[in-house]
């Protein structure tokens, strides 16, 4: 029932909004009205029905060609812009790897580099390694005036007389491992050139590094001696076989028992009985013979060889068959030699 009245209406619409379009006295807007209730237009067609579209206009050659132009124009800009950011990228990476490396660099610059201070007279860290197995030793490697040298073509002159104020002193014997080290007491000096330089300590090499006009020794003893200033002044005193020299006994009786190790005795020794009678000499600037090898080293090397009982330099030879620096050239070195 309820359908049927709802199909009565709305034929009743329509047939009145049909028959009211030509209806004088039913106004223009009561027209829209009944239109709109019955969903047809003013002249019977569907509301739903659209007008025909107007077809595109054909677009002529030149803006065919301004178009193609603008749309490669377009892409171009955009491949730009592709490579821009890329190259941007790379640099802000190769700026990153840079900034690391560098950071990297300088803490590996500021860790403190140990280098060995392990030397020796033969082998990989023999003297011709001394300047290559810590900076600190280059003039070992490179110096201008490297010692010991083979003394030749001295100038004979009226060189001034060493003066020895030496005297009993108390000491010390050390095996360091290259040599016997003798550590004296203070007290004892040595003057020439007006200049004064108290005894340190002596040792000794087998053979002797020095070599006089191609002659090498058996072996030598050095003192070391140093002025206020810290300058050096190395006395070498050249040993041959003959008879027994007593400071060099009284050194061995207290040597110590193992490498590494001292010894302290309570008896004194002289140095003044090492100097031999004669004093004449050759002097010359070198360097200390052991790293790191520093030059400014006055040089005073006896003339007169000392003697030593073949059973002393035996003893020696027993601990250190070898613990010379080979000698370096002489040329260009002014040699002065006692008359």
């Amino acid at each position: 029932m309820r359908t049927l009245l709802t199909l009565l209406a709305c034929c009743y619409v329509v047939t009145a909004a049909a028959s009211n379009e030509k209806d004088p006295l039913i106004s223009p807007s009561t027209k829209s009205a009944l239109v709109g209730a019955a969903g047809v237009t003013s002249t019977g067609s569907s509301a739903s029905s659209s007008a025909p579209a107007t077809p595109p206009r054909k677009l002529t050659e030149r803006e065919k060609e301004a178009q193609a132009e603008a749309d490669l124009s377009a892409r171009i800009q955009e491949r730009l812009a592709i490579m821009r950011a890329n190259q941007a990228a790379r640099v802000a990476a190769a700026a990153k790897a840079k900034k690391q490396a560098a950071a990297k660099e300088a803490a590996i610059a500021a860790i403190p580099k140990v280098y060995s201070n392990v030397w020796s007279y033969e082998g990989e860290t023999g003297p011709a390694n001394w300047g290559k197995i810590n900076p600190a030793w280059a003039k070992c490697g490179a110096g201008n005036r490297q010692s010991p040298i083979d003394i030749r073509d001295g100038m004979k002159v009226d060189l001034e007389q060493i003066t020895f104020d030496y005297h009993p002193s108390s000491f010390n014997v050390t095996d360091n491992g290259h040599t016997v080290q003798v550590m004296v007491g203070s007290g004892n000096f040595l003057t020439v050139g007006n200049r004064t330089y108290e005894l340190i300590q002596f040792h000794f090499h087998r053979p002797s590094e020095e070599r006089i006009n191609g002659k090498g020794y058996e072996m030598v003893v050095h003192l070391v001696h140093k002025d206020g200033e810290g300058r050096i002044a190395m006395l070498a005193l050249l040993l041959e076989r003959g008879k027994p020299q007593p400071v060099i006994q009284t050194v061995w009786n207290n040597l110590p028992l193992e490498k590494l190790d001292t010894a302290a005795p309570v008896e004194s020794l002289d140095p003044l009985d090492l100097i031999p009678a004669r004093r004449d000499y050759y002097t010359f600037m070198g360097s200390m013979t052991t790293p790191p090898c520093n030059e400014g080293v006055l040089w005073l090397v006896m003339k007169e060889p000392v003697q030593a009982s073949p059973a002393q330099m035996a003893l020696f030879s027993r601990l250190y068959p070898l613990n010379a620096r080979p000698t370096q050239p002489s040329s260009g070195r002014i040699i002065k030699e006692s008359n």
